[in-house]
């Protein structure tokens, strides 16, 4: 679709693990033609694009290897596929992500599996999780519809 594979949700990579952690949308889409012509002055798109009718979106958390391409491990999001939250990786081996039901979610960089996740209370996540120290202590935040939640890593 015209959304598909992976677009404003932000990736990030492992040097550690050696994986690229990307959000990917798997939906399809029909594309048609116009039928409107060009006139001066006026928004021309030239085509247009719908859902394909009975075929939802998907999106997945896929840990790549880079050295070969290969998917090592996908976490499949929960929920309707219409956030537009990326990826965090951490060099404690965490892999932080925004789901499409609201939740801000950590993964074990290595295997994908969850290890904590935490309900925002937004009904769409459109922004990526971002980290940051102060002293020696690690905070983890993310804005989350009008909200901002900051949470501390332990040691």
């Amino acid at each position: 679709s015209v959304v598909g594979g992976t677009n404003w949700f932000s990736p990030s990579y492992n040097p550690k693990t050696g994986l690229f952690y990307v959000i990917a949308m798997e939906q399809c889409a029909n594309y048609v033609s116009s039928v409107q012509g060009y006139q001066k002055g006026r928004g021309f798109e030239g085509t247009g694009a719908a859902d394909a009718p009975g075929e939802a979106g998907q999106k997945i958390l896929r840990a790549i290897e880079v050295d070969s391409g290969r998917i090592r491990w996908e976490y499949p999001l929960i929920g309707d596929a219409s956030s537009w939250a990326g990826t965090l990786s951490t060099a404690g081996g965490l892999v932080f992500l925004g789901d499409d039901s609201g939740y801000l979610v950590a993964v074990d960089a290595k295997t994908g599996q969850v290890l904590w996740n935490f309900n925002t209370g937004a009904a769409r996540l459109s922004a990526s999780p971002m980290t940051y120290a102060l002293g020696s202590q690690q905070f983890v935040t993310l804005a989350a519809g009008t909200n901002i939640l900051t949470f501390a890593l332990s040691e």
